[in-house]
């Protein structure tokens, strides 16, 4: 016996196709027991694989389960703006008043539609943040990755906001280009601190963005996310906290990838109100149907 639902493999905040990050997302997964999706993900063996189902409430436009080849997790970024660009492009749900509104582990999150077809870009409301320390000095492992980097402005710190990231600003972005990291220092620090890893990033010198990102996820077993939609939610969220009259505090681009072969662009908006927006365009590469052995 299998089950037998409508696959569609994306790469997900990417101008270009082949830019961004892979997702795989399964439309219509109802007749698969949890099992089925965890393996089916672990088979995929990409950074996340997300279920698209019926909403258990009125209020939401369908209901999102996402995961990674290990397990389940509450919220993700790029599986989000992935998984709402296979939504309307398969017609499961549609957008009213130009929003989706998804639900998943995180609670209903809001999902702006602009443009149409390959010049649509979709943004979501990132969960609200909260910052759990800030500096070096309070965390010792963070200390021995960073080792002798010259810092930015802004002071490292730990946040948590739907997922848990260290975040911390390089000094220049020759720097964090060029940064060959400790993994197994970062990843000690993630199991240490029940977090993804570290996110650092710099300011650009760049016309095309103003901000550079590269994401370590050492806690899924990740070495580096090519494109991190709730890491940047994070930083942004630490620059518009910390710099609130800064031109970044009103939003900006966002380049990160090119250090593992790929140019992801992501959009960051920040509403007068605070809240945070994480966009991008998408791309559709492979639309099929996944069969899959069940078990009981």
């Amino acid at each position: 016996m299998s089950v037998s639902s409508r696959y569609l493999q994306l790469d997900v905040f990417a101008s270009q196709a082949g830019g961004g990050n892979p997702l795989g997302v399964v439309i219509g997964a109802h007749a698969w027991s949890v099992g089925d999706m965890q393996r089916f993900a672990a088979w995929t063996h990409l950074v996340e694989t997300t279920f698209v189902l019926a909403p258990t409430t009125p209020a939401a436009s369908y209901l999102l389960r996402i995961f990674t080849p290990n397990h389940e997790i509450p919220f993700a970024g790029h599986p989000t703006i992935g998984s709402a660009h296979a939504v309307l492009e398969t017609s499961f749900a549609k957008a009213r008043d130009g929003e989706l509104i998804q639900e998943c582990g995180a609670g209903l999150l809001p999902i702006r539609v602009e443009g149409e077809g390959a010049q649509r870009r979709l943004f979501v409301q990132a969960p609200a943040a909260r910052v759990l320390c800030e500096g070096v000095a309070g965390e010792p492992l963070l200390q021995t990755v960073l080792g002798e980097i010259e810092l930015g402005r802004l002071p490292p710190a730990f946040i948590e906001g739907g997922r848990r990231w260290w975040v911390a600003e390089f000094a220049d972005e020759a720097a964090l280009r060029k940064w060959k990291p400790d993994h197994a220092a970062i990843g000690a620090l993630a199991r240490a601190t029940d977090s993804l890893g570290l996110c650092v990033f710099a300011r650009g010198v760049n016309n095309d963005y103003e901000l550079v990102v590269r994401a370590f996820p050492a806690g899924v077993g990740i070495v580096e996310d090519p494109a991190s939609g709730a890491a940047n939610g994070l930083i942004a969220e630490w620059i518009a906290l910390r710099e609130p009259g800064s031109p970044l505090a009103r939003g900006y681009r966002v380049s990160q990838g090119r250090e593992v072969g790929r140019d992801a662009s992501i959009t960051i908006r920040i509403d007068a109100n605070g809240a945070v927006w994480v966009g991008g365009q998408t791309h559709t590469i492979i639309s099929g149907t996944a069969d899959w052995p069940a078990r009981a």
